[in-house]
């Protein structure tokens, strides 16, 4: 891939997933409400569709501009207390979801949809991880599981299956050059 390519290719997954941070759905939860955001979707198509290396910069470069102080977390949300707060884990996660994703396509991994599938579970299943390990940390597993897992489970299916039917159609030879 060409350096310009490269450098546009980057700044728009960076746009994608700056734009998808802020669609979100409050969901009435116990004593509150849980934002469901199209944040780890950008994030798990971004890392799919621009392989590991240039997903994993991608995914970097949000983060330190949310650290920054720059309003690109859900609900505009920056600065150190959102990664070390309740929502941190699930940022950090985006590091390795994304990663995995463009790695599973980078290894030729989503020529299918159930191989896109799969991948955007994958995907999905290690930012959960993430997520409520750091709830798990803050507040104990139970909590973790109740304010982090339950909430989120129906909204990631449908994320899911959207990811997959995004990457699956892109025609990925004309606009990611498969060089890693």
């Amino acid at each position: 891939m060409h350096i310009n390519k490269d450098i546009l290719m980057v700044g728009l997954g960076l746009l994608l997933i700056c734009l998808c941070a802020m669609v979100s759905i409050d969901l009435p939860w116990k004593d509150g409400q849980i934002p469901i955001t199209g944040q780890s979707l950008a994030v798990l198509v971004v890392g799919f569709l621009l392989g590991p290396k240039r997903g994993l910069l991608v995914i970097a470069i949000y983060l330190i501009a949310g650290l920054a102080g720059l309003p690109v977390f859900a609900k505009g949300a920056s600065g150190i207390d959102a990664l070390m707060g309740s929502s941190g884990g699930f940022l950090y996660g985006f590091l390795v979801g994304g990663y995995v994703c463009g790695a599973l396509q980078e290894n030729s991994f989503g020529d299918s949809f159930v191989e896109c599938l799969t991948a955007m579970t994958i995907g999905t299943a290690l930012i959960l991880v993430c997520g409520i390990a750091q709830l798990t940390y803050l507040y104990g597993l139970d909590k973790a599981l109740e304010y982090g897992f339950w909430p989120f489970w129906p909204g990631a299916i449908v994320k899911i299956i959207l990811g997959a039917a995004i990457v699956y159609f892109v025609p990925k030879e004309r606009y990611l050059g498969h060089s890693g």
